[in-house]
């Protein structure tokens, strides 16, 4: 009963949002300390565990006594913490675009196993908020030096590929999904943790530290709802 009270209050809160964004949609972000903040926001919104983890858990039939517990992120899926904070910040920026590429590819496959629209529509939106983050990091990209030079994305160990070779099963299928999902909503509080760790030391790195002036037509695309709350370290928010 909760979940549809969720579902049908969803789309208001979309369109109030949006509202309020339109006017400051359709160019980047001139400034580097406010992009930051709207990149930590986003990260904070996509962290949480009832943007995708739990309605899929309920959709599969998973939250069951003795399933929810396999829903646990496989070691390796999603790079830790410390491997991001080992990269520069414009390869951790090419890191997170590839990774971020992979899990809407993911998310993509995972439709294939949800039968309901409205669990349908909470993908969609979660493939947007993606998307808009992904724009985002675009912008703040071309704030930092050597914006210009085309480079591979940088290597972060594990987690480089976080689709695993798809299994028959319909049911480890499931679990594969709901595996995933945590090691995402991990992943991004741990993306959020390091952009804040940005706006606390901006100069710990001056080679790193992003210059003003940005290039036409990229775009900022905002999330399609948000939550400002933030939690300690190490906790998944719901």
């Amino acid at each position: 009963m909760r979940a549809q009270l969720m579902w049908r209050t969803l789309p208001s809160l979309v369109l109030g949002l949006l509202f309020l964004s339109t006017p400051v949609m359709g160019s980047c972000l001139d400034k580097d300390q406010e992009l930051l903040r709207q990149l930590q926001k986003q990260a904070d919104i996509m962290q949480r565990t009832s943007m995708l983890l739990h309605p899929y858990i309920q959709s599969q039939g998973l939250d069951k006594d003795g399933l929810k517990e396999h829903c646990r992120e496989r070691p390796g899926t999603f790079p830790s913490k410390e491997a991001l904070q080992r990269l520069s910040r414009q390869e951790l920026l090419r890191a997170l675009d590839t990774m971020l590429d992979h899990v809407l590819h993911r998310l993509m496959a995972l439709q294939r196993d949800i039968p309901k629209a409205q669990d349908l529509e909470t993908v969609n939106r979660a493939k947007q908020n993606i998307r808009g983050f992904k724009n985002n990091i675009h912008c703040m990209a071309q704030l930092l030096p050597g914006s210009s030079e085309r480079t591979e994305p940088a290597p972060i160990g594990p987690g480089t590929s976080p689709s695993p070779t798809p299994t028959p099963d319909t049911f480890q299928r499931r679990l594969e999904g709901c595996r995933f999902l945590h090691g995402y909503h991990r992943f991004m509080h741990s993306v959020g943790q390091v952009f804040r760790e940005w706006a606390e030391s901006p100069s710990r790195s001056r080679r790193h530290s992003p210059r003003r002036g940005l290039r036409k037509g990229a775009r900022r695309v905002p999330l399609s709802r948000g939550n400002k709350r933030l939690l300690p370290r190490g906790q998944l928010p719901r």
